[in-house]
């Protein structure tokens, strides 16, 4: 899914919720989102069984959608809307929403997806398996010059950042930017502005859960 930019916007992604409603709506306020203005991708995993908020981090992401911003399925969401539970858990205009959204998108030089891409497949070939769940094959795999996706950082989440030996904060590779810092697992949401190079991000440990606000400058360029 190719998207025109905004006039006068900056390029924000979250990836990885799994139900931190409060955590994700501080820390677009502390980043001062205007989403008449900056357009905000959401990667993916919205809910997660574990956490009580999740229902509410669904229709949170729904009202965000319907003010200009761009969601993508994730692994989580598929597996629910093929779930026989499904019926129990969605009304039947939220199944339909979910059931609408894309699972990659591409604004100027950057490519949002929830787990990568497989590479040496076009994009358009690509299946919903590997957009939504794939981890090494994507991670650790030069990009041909071949690849449709060669031209494009992808930024991406589903693999917790602390399984890349980064704990807690993004990771970045060749041509990759890894954004799932482990909310589900205790370290952090982080919300990354891309235009300004930044990370904005909190705590999700039981301990310190909201707390511990960080506003940090990437590593390198991208």
């Amino acid at each position: 899914m190719h998207n025109p930019a905004k006039t006068n916007s900056r390029l924000l992604a979250v990836a990885d919720i799994h139900g931190y409603k409060e955590e994700l709506l501080d820390l677009l306020q502390t980043a001062s989102y205007n989403p008449l203005q900056d357009q905000l991708i959401l990667l993916g995993d919205y809910i997660d069984a574990d956490n009580p908020d999740t229902w509410g981090t669904l229709d949170t992401v729904r009202r965000l959608v319907a003010e200009g911003a761009a969601a993508l399925l994730g692994n989580q969401e598929l597996r629910l809307l093929a779930s026989t539970k499904s019926s129990k858990t969605l009304n039947a205009s939220t199944k339909a929403w979910l059931r609408k959204l894309s699972l990659y998108f591409i604004q100027g030089p950057y490519l949002f997806v929830h787990a990568g891409i497989r590479p040496g497949v076009p994009l358009h070939k690509q299946n919903s398996a590997d957009l939504t769940e794939i981890r090494d094959e994507f991670i650790y795999t030069p990009l041909s010059e071949q690849d449709e996706a060669r031209p494009y950082t992808i930024i991406f989440g589903h693999t917790p950042t602390f399984k890349l030996d980064a704990p807690g904060t993004i990771w970045q590779g060749e041509r990759r930017l890894a954004i799932d810092t482990g909310a589900k697992h205790g370290y952090r949401l982080t919300l990354l502005d891309v235009s300004g190079k930044l990370s904005y991000s909190c705590s999700t440990s039981p301990g310190s859960r909201g707390g511990d606000f960080r506003i940090e400058p990437l590593a390198s360029s991208l």
